[in-house]
């Protein structure tokens, strides 16, 4: 039995495309767990065909977290799909804010086979959800009630982490908003949903999502030291900045700049290198309005020799491509993605963060007495 996972914050879109994929697919069913029922302390499962639900059931909540009951529900009920022997195709659909990258390594973990992972887009809905920046909490779409994540940022990772996106036909949406969904992920392939479609084994969607998929390439795919980020680009009114520079930032001249820099592009990420933490590689993630950074572990080129072996490769082939002779794998990789971007305006404001050559001339013990201005942030 192939399982594949069917993500999205644009419900009618997800619900289009798992209804295409029950068409299309013979000995499909899915599999749901809304977790909106999760303030009455379960979580609903239904099991679906083309005809309607097959059954339903209530999985109890995990410590107050409705994500941690899917996962626990999850995989015993795929397994008794798997030896009931009439299921071809699984179809997980996630409830609106669940991320499917914890939930594919969970169904592999379980001895499951994935094939492939769709998050479904209404392109139309695009924007407005990437300038989201309200917490899921307040808009009724928190996992738990510890979850911090905001619409933006979870549509952001549910976009980015999927090869397949299932996108719906909309008359809401216009060249802007397509061009910006190729630019967002423009390695992922995207199959176009239309309602009027006969049922077909062999349409593009059925092809994609039994294709294969593999957890560990996707993971490293979104990882910050090797992840594959968007290239640079400018059409119908949409542009991606690729800001890529191999001088550390002055830590108190970026602080001040956050707020222009996150709110410069609807869709921020990638790697950066503060000149007072220098052997540390750190994650910009921005989207809504806000930015996360993240300390991710040290730079390669940081490590003793006897410690790349311990690498993935995947991480030494991505830290060759940006090999410095001085400084190594550390270096500024940045991009930004928006309709409207001012380039120019944003590349001299970068600029105006990285240490000028006299800071630069200092050298490394010089660099680590700059002031700290991101300890709050990375809770040093």
């Amino acid at each position: 039995m192939s399982v594949v996972i069917v993500g999205g914050l644009h419900a009618d879109a997800r619900r289009a495309t798992v209804a295409r994929l029950l068409a299309d697919v013979p000995g499909s069913v899915v599999l749901h767990h809304d977790l909106g029922t999760a303030a009455a302390g379960t979580v609903v499962r239904t099991i679906s065909d083309a005809t309607g639900i097959l059954s339903a059931g209530e999985a109890p909540l995990a410590n107050d977290c409705a994500c941690c009951a899917l996962r626990e529900d999850l995989v015993p009920e795929l397994r008794r799909l798997a030896d009931d022997g009439t299921t071809r195709l699984a179809v997980v659909e996630l409830w609106d804010s669940v991320e499917p990258k914890a939930m594919a390594e969970v169904v592999v973990a379980g001895g499951l086979t994935v094939t492939g992972v769709v998050t479904a887009v209404d392109p139309a809905l695009l924007l407005p959800c990437l300038g989201n920046g309200d917490d899921l909490a307040d808009v009724g779409l928190a996992a738990a009630s510890s979850d911090q994540r905001t619409v933006a940022d979870t549509f952001a990772r549910q976009l980015e982490y999927a090869p397949v996106l299932a996108v719906v036909d909309s008359e809401d949406a216009d060249e802007e908003d397509r061009e910006l969904l190729a630019q967002l992920h423009p390695t992922a392939r995207q199959v176009r949903i239309a309602p009027d479609a006969r049922a077909d084994a062999r349409s593009p969607l059925a092809r994609a999502v039994l294709a294969g998929f593999d957890v560990e390439s996707a993971a490293a795919a979104q990882h910050p030291a090797c992840a594959l980020l968007p290239a640079d680009a400018d059409a119908h009114g949409v542009a991606t900045l690729v800001w890529h520079r191999c001088r550390p930032f002055h830590p108190e001249r970026l602080y001040d700049a956050l707020e222009d820099l996150t709110c410069a592009a609807a869709r921020s990420r990638g790697r950066f290198w503060l000149a007072d933490k220098p052997d540390v590689l750190l994650h910009w993630d921005a989207a809504g309005g806000a930015l996360c950074v993240e300390s991710v572990g040290p730079w390669l080129a940081s490590l003793p020799d006897a410690a790349w072996d311990m690498v993935p490769p995947v991480r030494r082939a991505a830290a060759a491509l940006d090999w410095h002779p001085e400084h190594g794998d550390c270096c500024q990789h940045l991009v930004f993605t928006s309709p409207g971007l001012d380039r120019d305006g944003l590349e001299q404001l970068l600029e105006s963060c990285l240490l000028t050559d006299a800071e630069y001339a200092a050298g490394r013990a010089a660099w680590k007495r700059l002031p700290p201005a991101f300890d709050t942030l990375l809770e040093v």
